[in-house]
């Protein structure tokens, strides 16, 4: 939604996302402590390798939350666009720090499948069912605000939730393998969290693609330009809309448009065209921040 920036103030939007954000830091420490306290006495690397990726949640969702108040920010005279690319930025991040958790839990895997310890014990598998279960319900809970917001990086946040519910899901049938098998199968443990380690890397992959795309200013969906090239057209005194570029800019998204006019009307008539299908589309397409419109003479 529009802002006023005159206000110096974050929009709803922002808000809501901080809120969701600073809900999904504090589930996930509480787990991630739990599942390390679990996995350290429990004998479960898989255990241990879930809690490192809550840990990543904990740090990347805090990345996420200063990079959503950083983005947050009106536009001033050094930044009249605003501040949005913070946010694709922070999911740029986000995915990064998911490649440096999934590293360790690979690494650390191999060492324990080269050197097998002992069997797990069986209350993992109660811990790991409630990791699941909360860590689904986050990632619907994030997900959804990040779609009510149109925010990337929320969204990169919730897939973020649902790989560490996987990674978990992955760990519990590691350990009911190791516990079923007994001597011998110890290792399934291990394989589990190096299964882990490789989805994590294919997870963060899907965070970065958006977050690059934002970054080197890609043109929006092919079907959100034809609704405002459709809006302007059905504008009083628009005769063609020539050019119409996008591009996305944290919670919103800027467009440069060139319209014809009837050439023998004034300047002023002219300006007020261009104003009129700036309202209308900022009207019907509120996640449109600003647009920046060229007018012509027709032909």
């Amino acid at each position: 939604m529009k802002h006023n920036p005159e206000k110096g103030s974050a929009s709803p939007e922002t808000h809501k996302g901080l809120k969701t954000t600073l809900t999904g830091i504090i589930i996930s420490a509480l787990l991630a402590t739990v599942k390390a306290i679990g996995g350290i006495f429990g004998h479960s690397y898989a255990l241990i390798a879930d809690a490192i990726e809550s840990g990543a949640d904990v740090f990347t969702s805090t990345m996420l939350w200063l990079g959503l108040k950083w983005s947050g920010k009106p536009a001033d005279e050094n930044h009249p666009y605003g501040h949005g690319k913070a946010e694709a930025l922070v999911a740029l991040g986000i995915s990064v720090a998911l490649v440096i958790a999934a590293g360790i839990i690979i690494r650390d895997s191999i060492f324990h499948i080269i050197a097998p310890h002992k069997t797990p014990a069986p209350y993992t598998l109660i811990i790991l069912i409630l990791v699941i279960l909360t860590k689904e319900i986050l990632y619907r809970f994030v997900l959804k605000t990040g779609e009510e917001i149109g925010s990337g990086a929320v969204k990169a946040d919730a897939f973020h939730h649902r790989s560490d519910a996987i990674t978990s899901a992955a760990a519990f049938i590691g350990i009911s393998i190791a516990l079923i098998g007994g001597k011998g199968f110890e290792v399934a443990d291990d394989y589990a969290a190096l299964l882990a380690g490789g989805f994590i890397i294919y997870n963060a992959w899907g965070i970065a693609r958006p977050a690059l795309g934002e970054l080197l200013d890609e043109a929006l969906e092919p079907q959100l330009i034809q609704e405002v090239r459709e809006i302007a057209l059905k504008t009083s005194g628009v005769e063609k809309v020539e050019k119409c570029y996008s591009r996305k800019m944290g919670l919103g998204s800027h467009i440069d448009m060139h319209i014809w006019v009837e050439k023998t009307i004034s300047v002023e008539r002219g300006h007020a065209i261009a104003h009129q299908v700036k309202e209308k589309v900022q009207k019907e397409i509120p996640s449109i921040i600003d647009l920046h419109i060229h007018v012509e003479p027709d032909g």
